[in-house]
């Protein structure tokens, strides 16, 4: 149980509800307890004396009172049950609100569908648990304290006989608990191998379409359903054992009362409607005894789900504000550096980077090029902390980026990664996504510097046009402009280009970088590119090599210097000539 307990302040929130619907609980269960009481007294008058008023009493007075049990009951749901509702919804929120803080290297160690099924299997079972759970239980506990009482008051010696079997359930939903908590782990974990699964498919479709896979996949898929649906077998299986081992137990005290309540009547120290009553109470706590197995799978299935929780709420943020930022920083101007900046990905991984030392000035444009796997995407992802460095610093405006608040590092950051990603959204949210509010002007002028607007204007609904999923219905080039587009209307004071013209032709990034160049003016740019066209303009450019800057300078003076820049140069003023001869 100790990981629900993280629940807890959740629990403290909902007090209210959680307390009037135990009250409402107690007048429920009395009330059914003294639907008992009447019973008896009514067996215990029908004698020769009786007459029709009387049993219209009784008659009258159990459905009155059982009606009134109906309404407590009633108000029970809308206070316990809601208030797991309104806490699922909570539990949900903050799952959604850590989730977007952590770093990406959470996301590259752990697959979408793990994540998606945390976000709903767990988060269902441990709701069941708030609900049902909670309510089932306080209502086994409170009916067996009543109930008890109403028993000990008739006969406490038929009750002590009553109670003995009940021991050996304390036994069983011990025994069965521990094993079904193993079970629901396991399918936990399947389900998340399942959902992986098929979001990897649905995303990858083309792929799998491209290659012919479907068959595979099919196949891929139904051994993954087999080993949850054995899974889920497994556990079913154990719960079988739980219901009717608790119903024979509780069928035992049965027989115990009969006999003994009997042997009582014919010695004259009990009457029937005592032993009816007796009964009558033991029924009370049938559904409670059978609510407590029921409670118990819940429960359990509350708790492995929740240990699976706990793992990513325990999860750092690693980069976020803390008592070192400076909240007083609301703009950047654009001067970057970069002091002595070494990084790897993980404790035993390799340095990707090694002691860098670069300054870039404010409205500059650097451009960076290398080989691949030369640290390229890795420098720039440090700017705006989508990690942080391993030893060194990074600063900008003469400031270290981690005092520097996250909200306004990133608004005055645009980045268009080499990997264009958009939503299942019209073309104007895709390009607005930075911004508070859709501004219509700002989308248009974004487009026309990413030299988009065009291509926008062709299509049917023109800035309202839904895009398939992540962009589908676009061609590469054109979603690398709406990226482009995307970064330009935040309006920002650094802009990041990481190898985003790769798919564009040469023609049109001349045209985009004709109007970035006016743009960008008193603006800092960073630009990686494996094409010589794209960073010759700008003010410096450096080489990466094995993680340190092999080479900087201008165009010109890299090209006299004859190394890995020149190389990259030749080669492909070589290829350029053959594409002109073909």
């Amino acid at each position: 149980m100790k990981n629900l307990f993280s629940l807890k302040k959740y629990f403290i929130r909902y007090k209210s509800k959680l307390l009037w619907g135990m009250v409402y609980m107690v007048f429920s269960d009395a009330l059914a307890v003294y639907v008992i009481l009447l019973s008896k007294n009514a067996i215990n008058a029908l004698t020769p004396k009786v007459t029709i008023p009387i049993l219209v009493y009784y008659a009258s007075m159990i459905i009155l009172v059982t009606f009134i049990a109906g309404i407590f009951r009633f108000f029970i749901r809308q206070t316990i049950i809601v208030a797991s509702r309104e806490i699922e919804f909570d539990v949900r929120a903050d799952f959604w609100e850590h989730i977007q803080k952590l770093p990406l290297r959470y996301f590259q160690n752990n697959s979408t569908g793990n994540i998606m099924s945390h976000a709903t299997n767990d988060i269902n079972a441990v709701r069941t648990f708030l609900g049902p759970a909670v309510m089932y239980s306080m209502d086994t506990l409170i009916n067996l304290v009543i109930t008890l009482a109403m028993m000990i008051s008739i006969s406490p010696s038929l009750t002590l006989y009553s109670v003995l079997p009940l021991p050996f359930l304390s036994i069983i939903v011990y025994k069965i608990a521990k094993l079904i908590h193993a079970k629901f782990t396991l399918i936990q974990e399947r389900f998340s191998e399942l959902t992986t699964k098929a979001q990897e498919n649905y995303s990858g479709i083309r792929v799998v379409k491209s290659y012919v896979r479907e068959a595979n996949e099919i196949k891929d898929f139904e051994s993954l359903s087999k080993g949850y649906l054995q899974r889920n077998m497994d556990m079913i299986k154990i719960q079988s054992y739980l219901q009717p081992s608790l119903t024979f137990v509780f069928s035992l005290s049965t027989i115990v009362v009969i006999w003994v309540g009997g042997i009582k009547i014919i010695h004259h120290s009990l009457n029937l409607g005592d032993i009816v009553a007796f009964l009558m109470c033991l029924s009370n706590l049938t559904w409670p005894v059978i609510a407590f197995g029921w409670v118990t799978n819940m429960v359990q299935q509350g708790e492995a789900s929740m240990k699976r929780l706990n793992k990513i709420f325990a999860e750092p943020f690693e980069i976020d504000d803390n008592a070192g930022t400076d909240n007083s920083m609301t703009e950047l101007k654009g001067k970057i550096q970069f002091n002595n900046v070494s990084f790897k990905y993980g404790e035993e991984l390799p340095f990707i980077l090694k002691d860098v030392n670069l300054e870039i000035p404010a409205g500059t444009t650097l451009a960076i090029m290398g080989y691949t796997g030369e640290g390229k995407t890795s420098l720039i992802n440090l700017i705006p902390r989508l990690y942080d460095c391993t030893e060194g610093e990074v600063l900008i405006d003469g400031q270290n980026v981690k005092s520097i608040p996250l909200q306004t590092l990133r608004t005055n950051i645009g980045l268009v990664p080499q990997e264009s990603f958009l939503f299942s959204d019209t073309i104007a949210n895709n390009i607005s996504y930075g911004l508070r509010e859709i501004n219509k002007d700002k989308v248009i002028e974004s487009s026309k510097i990413a030299h988009f607007d065009k291509d926008v204007e062709s299509f049917p609904e023109a800035y309202e046009t839904i895009m398939g999923e992540r962009g589908i219905t676009l061609s590469g080039g054109q979603k690398q402009r709406a990226c482009l587009a995307r970064a330009l209307s935040i309006d920002p004071r650094i802009l990041i280009l990481d190898d985003s013209f790769s798919a564009v032709d040469t023609n049109t990034e001349e045209e985009i970088l004709k109007n970035l160049r006016e743009y960008m003016k008193d603006r800092t740019s960073i630009i990686i590119s494996h094409r010589i066209s794209t960073v010759k303009d700008a003010d410096k450019i450096i080489v990466l090599s094995n993680g340190k800057i092999a080479e900087q300078g201008t165009h010109d003076e890299l090209i006299e210097t004859a190394g890995i820049y020149a190389d990259l140069y030749y080669k492909q003023l070589l290829e350029k000539e053959l594409e002109d001869l073909n």
